[in-house]
Formats: structure tokens, sequence, C-alpha cells
């Protein structure tokens, strides 16, 4: 992280990281304090968030649901209610292969939480993410390279399949950074899609024991084993990168893994051509706006790709 963040001073600067006190989402908070940023944390468990960022100089903590829209819109509007700008914005909170959940109007979870919450809050904060000129970052996964979007069942209502339904999600997270770059670049926002690594964080609070030792990810005593896995603040560096580095600039739209752009997908990672093709992501965006009712630019966003 320290390479990372070497030469960059962000001072002065406001950042938003959602679910920035667990995981990889607190070792993101820690570094953009560090390096002299203030840090608002949003967070579903505002009380747990105080107590994990308790000891970081410029953290703030309010309250954020990703699932209940009204929770996000009362976020942001709190938030734009302080006149300040944004700077950057690291849509760092998710959810990964739980059990079948419904929320809101019987939305799939998965695809809710991870990609319509985020979605809905870039959106309403868009006065001040535009005044900031800020990058946005959208946490992705390997993951989407395990379908695209389901066009004809999104929501899983003909079948759920955790593993599918995260794919899917995770696949939304990198069109969202592709379409809000489309539509920011003019105004100086850019937007990006990172996948973090292979990390143990409470993100696999719903998979079991029996099969993480059988992925190989843990030994039975639940210590890593596998030796490719990163610990959270390697996990956290990429997404510190995008939102930081000095390299991407006049950049956006791209996938990045391992503090650099992704190349096309192949045996050692990379990136799918479903998650970044400007139709698909045209598309999403039009979808979800028609479900949360928020657009912050209007019929512009949902006609012909950028």
């Amino acid at each position: 992280m320290d390479d990372v963040l070497r030469g960059v001073d962000l001072s002065g600067r406001l950042a938003v990281v959602t679910g920035g006190y667990s995981g990889l989402g607190l070792e993101t908070t820690r570094a953009l304090a560090g390096a002299g940023a203030r840090v608002v944390v949003p967070a579903r468990r505002p009380k747990d968030a105080q107590s994990a960022v308790e000891g970081i100089d410029g953290v703030e903590v309010d309250e954020l649901d990703l699932a209940d829209l009204d929770s996000v819109r009362g976020f942001a509007d709190r938030f734009l209610a302080s006149g300040r700008d944004i700077d950057i914005v690291i849509n760092n909170a998710g959810v990964m292969a739980c059990p079948e959940t419904r929320v809101g109007p019987g939305w799939e979870a998965q695809f809710a939480i991870n990609h319509l919450g985020h979605y809905t809050l870039i959106n309403r904060l868009w006065p001040a993410i535009e005044r900031g000129g800020a990058r946005v970052v959208s946490v992705s996964s390997g993951a989407h390279g395990i379908t695209g979007i389901r066009w004809d069942d999104v929501q899983f209502e003909r079948g759920y399949d955790r593993w599918q339904a995260y794919g899917q999600a995770k696949t939304a997270n990198v069109l969202f950074a592709v379409r809000l770059d489309a539509l920011g670049r003019e105004a100086g926002v850019r937007a990006f899609a990172v996948h973090p690594g292979s990390i143990l964080t409470p993100l696999q609070r719903h998979l079991p024991k029996a099969e993480m030792v059988a992925a190989g990810w843990i030994d039975e005593n639940g210590d890593p084993a596998d030796p490719t896995f990163k610990t959270p603040e390697q996990g956290a560096a990429t997404q510190v990168w995008a939102a930081t580095s000095p390299l991407l600039a006049g950049m956006g739209g791209v996938y990045c893994e391992d503090c650099d752009i992704a190349e096309p997908a192949g045996a050692d990672g990379g990136v799918h051509g479903h998650a970044t093709d400007p139709g698909e992501a045209a598309r999403l965006w039009a979808l979800s706006a028609e479900l949360t009712g928020a657009n912050a630019f209007g019929a512009d966003a949902l006609g012909a790709t950028n």
C-alpha cells in the first residue's frame, strides 16, 4: 500500500467508501485517511463501524443500508445537505453467494445490494460527485466471468443459483463503471472497475467451512491454505490505486487488477468481453433507472451508447 500511495497527497480531498469498516473496506479507509483524505463511511451497522474506525483520524460514519433504497436516499440527502464535494467514491460493500434472499419489491439480494444500491447511491450523490470531478471505483470480482446479465430472468425468479447470482452482480459492477464513465467523463468524472484478488474476509460469511476446505481456500483449522490469496491490505491496494493513481489521469471505463489495467480474459485472469460491452452497459443502466427511479443523466443516459 505504501508503494501505491507514494507521493500521493489527499489533503483536502473527501472520499466515500461503502462498507469501509470491514475487510478490504477498512484497509481502504485506513489507507486513504493516512494519505490525508477525509473519509465518509456509510455503514449498515453504524455502531460496529464506529468501533472499527476508532483511532483513524479523519473518518466519519453514517448509516446506509444498500438493500433499502429509502436508506440510500436518506444518506445521500444528508450528505448533499452538508454542501461538500466528493473526490473519490469506492463502491466496496457487498454480499457473496448468500442463500436466496429477496429485498425491496422482491429483488434478488446480490443484484440489489451489490449493484442497484450502489447505482442509486451514485445517481443521488451526483451533484457532489460532479462538483468534485470524482473518481468512482466499482469493486467487482473475477467471478464476473461466471455469467453476463441474465436478461430473461435478472431476479432469478425461475430458480436460484447463488454463484450465478453473484457472477451476474459482479458483471453488473463492471458494466456500471463502463456506462458511468461514458456519461460522466465530460464533467471530469471517471469510473473504474476493480478485481481485488482472492482474499479471506467477512465476505465469505455465507459459505460453509466444508465448502471452503474443499475448494482449497482454508485448511481444517480455518487457516488460509491457498498461497495465491492476498491479505486484505494487498487486496485493497488495487482499489486505492484506481482511486488515486496519477497513471490513470485522463482514463476510465476500464477493469483493473493487480494495480494495473487488466488484459482480456485468459488463463491468468483478465476481463471478459460481456462485462465491458458498451451496449450491455447502456442496457443495464436503463434497466437500473427503471427499477430504482434514479437517473442523474435523464433521457441522454438511456439512448445510444457514447
